[in-house]
């Protein structure tokens, strides 16, 4: 009960502020838009659990200072990339209309990550990035509005994991097998030859770990 408690956003503060952990402006590092300047805007709550997180300081909605809308706009505004990313935690728990209009009236092309176990998908997308996770099921409302789908692979059932998605989502939707990183000496190399032998996947590698950067 406790946990329900503090994984719920504050409803009077949906579309006015944002509980953010951090911000910051780098390169996307993984998945299709690779290389890729952006600002990414990371917002707190999460209650997937998965074991492997290396955010697990973004679980707890109530640990991070509410930002305006106005706020998180005029940050990003400060660098010259217009490509906002939105991650988490799960950043579906909140309301993200109003910060996506936001950022899109600012110039800003807007993307997400999401396990997808949200009742609904708020806001106004650009990409998609659905990230599902084994510690809860995602809702299937985020099937067909997924133009990529990436799979964190931490052992070998993970393939068929992946896969198991593959037939309710979009024709054109990308495919991204990605190693966890505590994990990359050994399925990394799996990873590899399954591309080779599946090769309508694609290997994403989290190239900003190797460049050590944000």
């Amino acid at each position: 009960m406790l946990l329900e408690q503090k994984q719920q956003p504050s409803t009077d503060l949906l579309t006015s502020s944002l509980p953010v952990m951090e911000a910051f402006y780098t390169l996307q590092g993984e998945g299709a838009h690779t290389g890729r300047a952006a600002y990414f805007i990371r917002l707190g709550g999460c209650d997937v659990g998965c074991h492997w997180c290396d955010v697990k300081e973004s679980w707890d909605v109530n640990a991070h200072p509410q930002r305006t809308i106005d706020a998180i706009v005029t940050g990003a505004l400060a660098y010259p990339g217009r490509m906002a990313v939105i991650t988490g935690g799960e950043p579906l728990m909140h309301n993200l209309t109003p910060l996506t209009r936001a950022l899109q009236t600012a110039g800003f092309r807007t993307n997400i990550e999401t396990s997808g176990v949200c009742e609904a998908v708020t806001g106004s997308w650009d990409w998609i990035c659905f990230s599902p996770k084994k510690f809860k099921k995602p809702n299937p409302a985020i099937f067909e509005r997924a133009d990529e789908l990436k799979v964190i692979v931490y052992n070998q059932s993970d393939f068929a994991f992946a896969e198991s998605f593959v037939p309710s989502l979009r024709p054109d939707c990308k495919l991204f097998l990605q190693t966890e990183w505590s994990r990359s000496n050994e399925m990394l190399p799996r990873i590899v030859e399954y591309v080779k032998d599946h090769p309508q996947w694609q290997l994403s590698l989290q190239t900003h770990k190797y460049l050590d950067i944000p």
